[in-house]
C-alpha cells in the first residue's frame, strides 16, 4: 500500500473533500456576506470532490480486489 500512487491520490483526494468540508461547515457557522457569496458553492465543491473520493476508492478495491 505504501508504494502505491493510487493510495496516495486516495489520501490527498479524502483530505481535500475535509478541508471543504470544513470550510463550508465554518462559513455557515459564521454566516454574513461570506457565507452568501460562498456557502452553496463550498458544498457544491465539496459534492464533487466527494463522488471523485468515492470513485478512486472504488477504483482501487476493484483492481485489487
Amino acid at each position: 500500500m505504501k508504494d502505491d500512487p493510487l493510495f496516495y491520490l486516495i489520501v490527498l483526494a479524502v483530505l481535500a473533500t475535509t478541508l471543504i468540508l470544513v470550510t463550508g461547515i465554518g462559513g455557515f457557522a459564521r454566516g454574513g456576506a461570506w457565507n452568501r457569496k460562498h456557502g452553496n458553492r463550498m458544498m457544491r465543491w465539496r459534492i464533487i470532490a466527494q463522488a471523485v473520493a468515492i470513485a478512486l476508492i472504488l477504483l482501487y478495491v476493484w483492481l485489487r480486489g
